[in-house]
This record gives C-alpha cells, structure tokens and sequence, in this order.
C-alpha cells in the first residue's frame, strides 16, 4: 500500500468558541495512570489537557496519590482508585473506570502507570473495551508489547504515542534512521489495525503522526524538550483535543505542532539546557493563540 506524505498540508484547528458556549462543549477527559513515585505524569497531562481547551478534566489515579496528584492544579478533578496502601492500578478496577469512561469524550492511559502484572492486564482489558477514543502512551504502550493481535482487536479510535524505544518494543524491530523509512514502520503498525482507526505517534526529532495512509513530518520542537515529563504533555494536549471533537488524525496532527511550538517558545525565553516539561503548559496559550483559525501551512 503507497504512503502519501502530506506534510505541505495546512493543519487542522479547532473552531471558534461560540459566545454561548459552556464547559461541557468542551468535552469531558479522562486520564488514566499514575503510580506510587509517578504522581507527576498523569499531572502534567491534566494541565496540558486543560491548556489544550478541554472543559473537564479527571484523573484516575491509585488512591495512595490522589492527594499528590490533586495538589498539581486545582482546575482538574480526580477520583482515587483502590485502598490507600495501593502502589498501582489494579485488573479488576476495570469496570469501575469503564463505568467512569462512559461519562466522557475522550481517555488517556498510560503516564506514570507501572508495568506491574495487574496493570498490564488493566490496559490490555481496557484497550479492547473501551469505544472512546484512547490516546496510548508511557507504560499504557509497553503493556501492549507481546500482546499478539491485540492491535486488531480495539474497542475504538485508538492514538499510540511511543517514543523510538516504545516503538521498537511494539514492533518487535529496530526503529529505522530515515524519515520515509520510519514513517513506513509506523504506518504498518497503524495497520495492524483492520478497521482503520489506529493513528500512530513515533515522537522524536521530526516527530511523524500516520494512520496508516498517509504521514506528516513536524517541524516544531527543540533539545530542551529531551527531559521527563514532556511527552505526557503531549499525551494530555492530544486527548484534549479529541475531547473537542477533533479527528485523531487531525487532533494528533495539530498537537505535535502545538506541543513543540509551546518547546520553541519556552526555550526562546528559558533556554534549552533549564527547560521542563512544567513550563510547557504554561506556553501552550501562546502557541495556541499563533495556531489562529487561519490556516497555517508547515513549510
């Protein structure tokens, strides 16, 4: 099957916000993830997410760190799961967050969650179940390593977000050096997929987003982006975008720029060797207000 390179394209962007609009325009997300030591991750995607425009943001966390995960922003909401005392997310709180998840939008799985035996069991479970669309990143991505055919078997609209590592993980193969060469890994990942609803992320310098017939290469980013922290931002300014109702190609296509543009914009004022993954929520209004409702092509 060809690969269309469609990075010349004008990317996507949200609508205006009618006058009369509330929150619950805005969609309603879901960030799954967290773990004892790992309270930051699903934090950092709930502000990004929040940044990003969405009108709710919860975060389901084990309940030994709801309170460290709350103190981050109080703009998002949070609902602890399991007895304090529980380091991890558990198979069997399953159906208490699909029962959550029927509630929103959009769902994001994986930043800081553990890769406990339970918890890949968890993500396997929800990955199949689930009929929202789902961004996949972090540990949600390497407790889907060695689960042969489950690609094929999601519950919905699916965005994965591995950095090469992850990715060489998933596909059981080097990652390739070239662009057109990793764009055409990625995109047969996409397809393991048969029904067409799997965009992949392969982030990195020159991060490529393809669902399997086509890429696009970003251009946006910088070095000072190379720290912890900063691809759970890009996992919460995705699932944000999904939740307003964007296509995963286009809210995956329109994130990367946006999440790198906020990188550049931080390291303009804060250098590369001092930035971190918190400072970018706080630059992603300004890369926001650049991506106007004008079109903006990529060249």
């Amino acid at each position: 099957m060809s690969l269309e390179d469609v990075t010349p394209e004008v990317l996507p962007n949200l609508p205006p916000r009618r006058a009369d609009s509330h929150k619950g325009d805005y969609g309603r997300v879901l960030i799954v993830g967290g773990s004892r030591g790992m309270a930051g991750a699903p934090a950092l995607a709930g502000m990004a997410a929040l940044r990003s425009g969405a009108g709710l943001v919860t975060l389901a966390v084990p309940r030994t760190i709801q309170a460290t995960v709350a103190s981050f922003e109080p703009a998002t909401m949070t609902h602890g799961l399991g007895t304090v005392g529980d380091d991890v997310l558990m198979a069997h709180q399953r159906g208490e967050i699909i029962t959550m998840a029927d509630q929103m939008t959009a769902i994001a799985l994986g930043p800081g969650l553990g890769t406990s035996a339970t918890t890949i069991e968890l993500v396997v479970g929800l990955y199949e179940k689930l009929p929202q669309p789902l961004v996949v990143d972090a540990d949600g991505l390497n407790a889907l390593a060695n689960q042969s055919g489950l690609l094929n078997r999601a519950g919905g609209p699916r965005i994965l977000t591995p950095h090469p590592g992850e990715f060489q993980r998933l596909i059981g193969e080097s990652c390739a050096g070239e662009i057109p060469a990793k764009a055409r890994q990625a995109a047969e990942l996409c397809r393991k997929d048969v029904r067409g609803q799997t965009v992949v992320v392969l982030k990195g310098h020159q991060t490529i987003v393809t669902d399997g017939r086509r890429y696009a290469v970003n251009l946006t980013g910088n070095p000072g982006m190379a720290t912890g922290g900063t691809g759970d931002c890009l996992t919460g300014i995705i699932t944000g975008l999904v939740g307003q109702g964007l296509h995963c190609w286009d809210a995956a296509r329109l994130g990367v720029h946006v999440h790198g543009l906020a990188g550049d914009l931080a390291a303009s004022e804060l250098g590369h060797v001092s930035l971190i993954a918190s400072d970018l929520p706080d630059y992603l209004p300004r890369a926001f207000q650049m991506c106007s409702a004008d079109s903006i092509p990529q060249d």
